[in-house]
């Protein structure tokens, strides 16, 4: 049986996801507190302004003494000394996704944004286009939509809009976070091999996907994309009905006309026009899916295209954190070849005829081996110059499994690209200030704070 819940603690509370259920949280009335080693804006910044009390560090003394329930992140692992006393007295603990399971999601209808790449601006889109529409949905988003004030939100509305991440649950729980969201509606966006820490290769990512297939009602619905044959791979057996979405002529909700445009992209869908604030294919395959969506739970197409005019992205998705002396600077999250590829292939819509750098930190857990060796040239090579930072905690992986930035500036070098690999940022700034140009771009991407290179490049410009 479930406590009563009065009060939450957060282990890793400055993760995305974590972060953001502490705020619902706070706002809906209960005690929250957490603790993180790694505590940087804008989720530091978000969570002290929710008066939210953050412990730098794990450490015993943290746990608060009453019967608060843990949430307990999936960085956090054994040997964590905050972890190892709370087992220790016996304190109850959940991973974040057993919370919304349990306290949240049971009584409405829930809709599973997944995929490898695009769920954070598609649950954002569908997100918005059920607020904008009146429905009040209620949403868990793994970023910052600049539509809303927060990335997780309960409201009074039958809708839970989740962002379902394949990653794993937790340290006790390794199955992936998605199967935890009851979904009635699942999006599937792609399926491509990431997460190289936990999968062993696409086949084991597919087996999970196939595994929240299987638990989708009959009364469900499955969206997938029509053009990723690994996708469409995992939805033979699906009980509810599957609709395919995409550019596919055996699509059964088939984008076409599609045209893209610097400051935006049009296409047309279910036989109707809409029009997109965001560049790039990508993002179209995105907003398709989120229209489908909002079709299923029968939103006026009227509806669906004001609320696709009036969205306003999502924070560290393309987005500009300042202009300085005509040069313009991008932070962007994309850290998997064929993310950085498509917000490359956008950035070249968006400013035509402009000189685009591109500044890559290998951080994830996947970037940071040498999975990617051969992709990631051919993804960095669609910007004008490059910069290659050190691999993250590099000391952490043995060389032979460890990505090589050096090769890789090398790779760039044979295609006639303008390659530097620079090992730390103030290096990369040193390196790259006298080379920009008025009307020059500047894309950083990280799915980290990267030192904090963004203000740094700002001020030095």
């Amino acid at each position: 049986m479930l406590p009563q819940a009065q009060s939450f603690h957060f282990l890793g509370i400055c993760g995305t996801a974590m972060g953001s259920v502490a705020a619902m949280l706070k706002d809906l009335g209960y005690n929250v507190s957490g603790s993180d080693e790694n505590i940087y804006p804008p989720m530091s910044t978000f969570l002290e302004q929710k008066g939210i009390k953050i412990m730098a560090g794990y450490r015993p003394e943290n746990l608060p003494a009453d019967d608060t329930i843990l949430v307990v992140g999936n960085a956090i692992s054994r040997g964590n000394p905050e972890l190892e006393a709370a087992l220790e007295s016996k304190k109850f603990y959940l991973s974040l996704p057993e919370v919304l399971k349990f306290y949240f999601l049971r009584k409405t209808h829930n809709i599973v944004v997944s995929g490898t790449h695009g769920k954070t601006t598609t649950t954002s889109l569908t997100a918005w286009l059920f607020e904008h529409a009146g429905e009040k949905p209620s949403y868990m988003i793994g970023g910052i939509p600049l539509n809303f004030d927060q990335g997780c939100k309960k409201q009074e509305g039958k809708h839970w809009i989740i962002e379902g991440d394949e990653y794993d649950t937790a340290y006790f729980d390794k199955r992936s976070k998605f199967n935890h969201y009851l979904p009635e509606l699942l999006i599937i966006n792609n399926v491509e091999f990431d997460h190289a820490d936990i999968y062993e290769n696409l086949e084991a990512i597919q087996l999970s996907f196939k595994r929240v297939v299987n638990i989708v009602p009959r009364n469900g619905m499955i969206l997938v994309n029509a053009d990723d044959p690994h996708a469409l791979a995992v939805t033979p057996h699906a009980q509810a009905p599957i609709l395919s979405v995409g550019f596919s002529p055996q699509a059964g909700a088939r984008i076409e006309n599609l045209k893209l445009l610097s400051d935006g992209s049009t296409f047309e869908m279910f036989g109707q026009s809409f029009h997109l604030p965001m560049v790039g294919e990508y993002n179209v395959r995105n907003a398709a899916m989120a229209i489908a969506a909002a079709h299923f739970y029968q939103i006026p197409f009227e509806k669906i295209k004001s609320g696709l005019l009036s969205f306003g992205g999502i924070k560290r998705r393309q987005e500009i954190r300042g202009v300085r002396k005509g040069i313009t600077l991008i932070d962007d999250f994309g850290h998997h070849p064929t993310a950085i590829r498509e917000t490359l292939k956008a950035l070249l819509v968006r400013y035509p005829g402009q000189k685009i750098w591109a500044i890559f930190e290998p951080r994830s857990n996947t970037t940071r081996r040498a999975v990617f060796q051969d992709d990631l040239p051919q993804a960095l090579g669609y910007a004008d110059g490059i910069y290659v930072a050190q691999v993250a905690s590099l000391e952490k992986l043995p060389l032979d499994q460890r990505l090589n930035p050096e090769k890789i500036v090398e790779d760039l070098k044979k295609k006639g690209k303008a390659a530097f690999y620079e090992p730390s940022v103030d290096h990369i700034i040193q390196s790259i200030l006298p080379q920009l140009q008025p009307n020059n771009i500047v894309v950083i991407f990280s799915n980290g704070g990267f030192g904090g290179i963004h203000q740094k490049l700002l001020e030095a410009i």
